[in-house]
């Protein structure tokens, strides 16, 4: 009665709690209910010298024979107990995880994000990195010095590529060509490696900012030899150059483009080959098999594309449509799989030879940008925009997440990742927004055997 709210604020209230009070009524009633099934099905299970009470209902004993309410509680039961163990759970993965995957070396000296690494495929084995300064960098594996910088590009390196069997090295840029380019390396001798395990104390993720990044004050690349002019320009695109690669044998190139379409190249006369269209937006990566005459493309149109040149008079093309947002790439793997990542947070294993639907469907978490696959192992490494990277084996199980806190990992957004399988120190390595690229050791036959 001695209320200030107006009547039909009071009236408003006192029927939204009445609501409120019937809800629990009718809780209260469904519990009295359930614990009276419980009780009577004790007492039928007691003459077996078998019990049950309301917390093996999460575990499904009663499925077959309590109501649809106890199914329910149920369900409540077990996704109550899945939020109250999902931490205890991530800590023992993420000692799994460090055990696992350990950072070997950072590799430090672009001025901008990095946008790719490749590993060279024939000897001396270098690290290749490209990235948003307008450079591509090489690099020693095992000391993290620089050891040759490319200048040639007017703008941001999009990729880098390495030849199969020559010391070239294929980059594409946004000044809208595509540069092949000879390098010539010296590996210095290599350094004890410090072992990184042991630096980090809890997973806590610390935000970053800008100051945390690498300081670049000293740029590590004005001491290593410099190459300003390729052996081979390739300028047929009217739009930015996102992706480069070596078709088998090294003969051809295929580019891909802003400009919604790819490109095959002869790398002895530079000349157009194909001009691969069809493609409604911009392109975001293409890849090659590295066996057959294949190469798959990637695009904002939610589709990614199989081109065929194995028959030399037809090239042939399918489309791939399962992906709901932009594909961030496709690899190839050994055999007739395909895999692609796109931005909507799905990772999609494909069988060449039934392309209706995937095989297998990896969900995360967050965008997925360059994915790689260990060849050998057929282990995907997804590199996401959280800062993340996680390895999944071909049927879609996670097997383990890189090690990232405040003092290891990528401070920002990470775009690409690369396989080196025979290399003993580092068999992983990842770039990102961070103007870094980090080389991890993965071990693999312990990996597997986790899962």
């Amino acid at each position: 009665q001695d209320s200030k709210l107006p009547s039909s604020v009071r009236s408003t209230l006192l029927e939204l709690f009445g609501q409120i009070e019937r809800e629990f009524e009718n809780l209260y009633i469904e519990n009295l209910e359930l614990r009276r099934e419980i009780d009577s099905l004790n007492e039928r299970l007691a003459g077996e010298g078998q019990a049950i009470d309301g917390a093996e209902l999460s575990k499904g004993q009663l499925k077959t024979k309590a109501s649809h309410s106890t199914s329910q509680l149920s369900q409540k039961l077990k996704t109550t107990y899945k939020a109250s163990t999902s931490k205890i759970v991530s800590s023992f993965k993420t000692t799994t995880s460090r055990a696992i995957c350990q950072l070997v070396k950072e590799y430090i000296g672009h001025r901008d994000g990095i946008w790719d690494v490749s590993v060279a495929r024939t000897q001396p084995i270098v690290l290749g990195t490209a990235s948003a300064d307008h450079t591509a960098l090489l690099w020693s594996i095992e000391t993290g010095k620089c050891l040759v910088k490319y200048a040639g590009h007017v703008g941001s390196v999009n990729s880098i590529k390495f030849h199969p069997s020559e010391q070239l090295a294929l980059t594409a840029s946004g000044d809208q060509t595509a540069h092949i380019w000879r390098y010539v390396v010296q590996l210095p001798t290599p350094q004890p490696v410090a072992d990184t395990s042991q630096q980090i104390s809890g997973e806590d993720e610390i935000e970053c900012s800008d100051k945390d990044e690498p300081d670049l004050d000293g740029d590590v690349s004005s001491d290593c030899p410099t190459v300003r002019v390729p052996l081979t320009s390739l300028k047929s695109h009217q739009g930015v150059v996102i992706a480069a690669d070596w078709l088998v044998g090294g003969k051809q190139v295929v580019t891909a483009s802003w400009d919604r379409t790819a490109n095959l190249y002869d790398v002895e006369t530079s000349e157009l080959v194909h001009s691969l269209t069809g493609h409604d937006q911009e392109l975001t990566h293409c890849c090659t098999h590295p066996t057959q005459r294949l190469v798959v493309t990637s695009s904002r149109d939610t589709t990614f594309r199989l081109w065929d040149f194995r028959d030399p008079s037809i090239h042939s093309v399918n489309v791939f449509q399962g992906h709901t947002d932009t594909v961030t790439s496709a690899v190839f793997t050994v055999g007739d799989n395909v895999v692609s990542g796109s931005d909507d947070r799905t990772v999609k294993v494909w069988d060449l030879k039934n392309m209706r639907s995937p095989i297998a469907t990896i969900r995360t978490d967050s965008a997925i940008n360059r994915i790689n696959v260990c060849v050998g192992q057929k282990i995907i490494a997804l590199p996401h925009d959280n800062r993340q990277v996680r390895l999944f084996d071909m049927s879609g199980v996670r097997l383990a997440r890189l090690p990232r806190s405040s003092r290891q990992g990528h401070r920002r957004m990470v775009c690409c990742s690369a396989w080196s399988e025979d290399h003993p120190i580092c068999n992983l390595f990842t770039c990102g927004f961070d103007r870094q690229a980090i080389g991890w050791n993965i071990n693999i036959p312990a990996l597997l055997q986790e899962k």
